[in-house]
């Protein structure tokens, strides 16, 4: 009953509840210096990562446009399975980044390492799988797409496999080092890799003529040396203790399950609706699988500040949330927000002119490339407009706990606006890969409205509280 009262107190007058008078305020948890030391590098590495997949892009190009769209529609499948590891990796980091608010260091040393342990175990399982089913899942989700398309795609996708341990060790290396507000680790890391694939793009594209298969195996080199150097560097680091261990830990686990879960769930059901959606475009044909694949790949570009400060919010708010700082948790995700909507603003605005240039260096035809060029005019002014309300706050509401509500959130938003909304806007009015992203835009609106209608209220600080019992 007592704790009842004390979450009612808690959550009872909105988001203002449990404030301080200004004499008696607690000292800020992160200054302007230590935002901008963490926020920097992570903008630097998400513009790396993207500038892996645009050089992968780019050079697989000059092999032609099947090549490009085989590479296309296994990222497609990529991006699904890596994210459920990837929601493992932040499941830990949101309870990492809250022990060390709590400055609980032996819990925070446990945790690390039930991470490693279910990342690793989930990764190889899905390397295993992918590898013994990969034609069958990619006619399964794809039918019969041209032979020379899938011819690429399956080389592709046995490398990519491949590579899926390594990947799942190098993200939870770095979630590690940014739950304790060092991102510049994984950016340094991140840079020295993308060398290391542009330069095993021209000796297995250009010098060997390996085509796509050149640009997988480049790919799984540099994923294989990302993850060692983490793993070297998270044994030295000082500040972050690792217990690695093939025991599990059965409690703390579950805490990462708890946020880990609902994220893995809500992104697997997100890019499973990408995945029918990537099978509707390969009905248009080739034009719209290349045109929708450099579009793709430009407007990564354009969200980069957003995706960023989105990772940011996970170590700011989940840090206050277990120092029991609710309020600096909502008055860091209205300066994070803010800042995300003028980096986004800045960067669209500066894109918009250049959009024809960049397009032409993927050498398409004239009509992939208009067709391109359209859908990338329309994504940025939404970026500007929508975005960061739809993808920043909801970590934010992660890291406090709130995950369920965000996972309810997305997968409805998702089936309801993204997918019903893409085949009636595509096949019944007519629209076609233009009427897909229209429907992906108001997926966005409808996710941003519930969103910063939770913080507003004030909701999530009842899931904040039970973290801190």
């Amino acid at each position: 009953m007592n704790q009842k009262m004390e979450e009612d107190q808690l959550t009872a007058s909105g988001p203002e509840t449990g404030s301080v008078p200004p004499d008696q305020e607690t000292r800020e948890l992160f200054t302007k210096k230590q935002l901008r030391k963490l926020i920097f590098p992570l903008v630097i590495e998400q513009f790396l990562a993207v500038a892996m997949g645009m050089t992968d892009t780019l050079m697989v190009a000059s092999v032609g446009e099947a090549a490009v769209s085989g590479v296309s529609i296994v990222d497609t499948i990529n991006v699904l399975l890596i994210g459920l590891f990837g929601a493992m990796a932040a499941g830990g980091s949101v309870v990492t980044a809250q022990y060390i608010g709590r400055k609980d260091e032996k819990n925070v040393s446990n945790a690390a390492g039930q991470l490693f342990l279910a990342v690793g175990g989930l990764s190889i399982i899905l390397m295993t799988v992918t590898l013994i089913f990969n034609e069958s899942l990619l006619r399964l989700i794809y039918g019969n797409i041209d032979q020379d398309v899938m011819g690429n795609a399956r080389a592709y996708f046995y490398l990519s496999s491949l590579s899926y341990p390594f990947l799942a060790f190098y993200n939870s290396s770095a979630a590690l080092f940014r739950s304790v507000g060092n991102s510049g680790v994984s950016m340094r890391v991140s840079f020295i890799a993308n060398l290391f694939n542009i330069v095993g793009n021209i000796i297995f594209i250009y010098g060997l003529h390996m085509g796509v298969a050149g640009s997988g195996l480049s790919t799984l080199i540099s994923r294989i040396f990302c993850a060692v150097i983490m793993l070297v560097l998270l044994q030295r680091h000082a500040g972050l203790s690792v217990d690695f261990t093939f025991k599990i830990d059965k409690d703390m686990l579950r805490k990462i399950l708890y946020i880990g879960v609902p994220n893995g769930v809500e992104n697997s059901i997100f890019q499973l609706g990408k995945l029918l959606l990537s099978s509707l475009i390969s009905s248009f044909g080739t034009i719209a699988i290349a045109a929708n694949a450099v579009a793709s790949t430009i407007c990564g570009l354009e969200t980069i500040p957003a995706t960023a400060i989105g990772i940011a919010m996970v170590t700011v708010v989940g840090q206050c949330v277990g120092a029991g700082e609710l309020d600096q948790a909502k008055r860091y995700m209205g300066k994070l927000l803010k800042t995300a909507y003028t980096w986004l603003i800045v960067l669209n605005l500066s894109l918009i002119p250049f959009l024809n240039v960049i397009t032409n260096l993927f050498q398409l035809s004239p009509e992939t490339s208009s067709l391109a060029v359209k859908l990338m005019l329309y994504h940025s002014i939404c970026c500007m407009l929508i975005h960061p309300l739809a993808f920043c706050l909801t970590n934010g509401l992660r890291a406090a706990g709130d995950v369920r509500y965000t996972m309810v959130v997305s997968i409805c938003s998702m089936w309801i606006c993204r997918i019903v909304l893409a085949y009636v806007l595509s096949l019944h009015f007519g629209l076609g890969l233009m009427g897909i992203w229209i429907a992906m835009t108001i997926d966005w609106l409808v996710r941003a409205i519930f969103f910063s209608n939770r913080v507003l209220r004030g909701k999530w600080r009842r899931f904040a509280y039970r973290t801190l019992r």
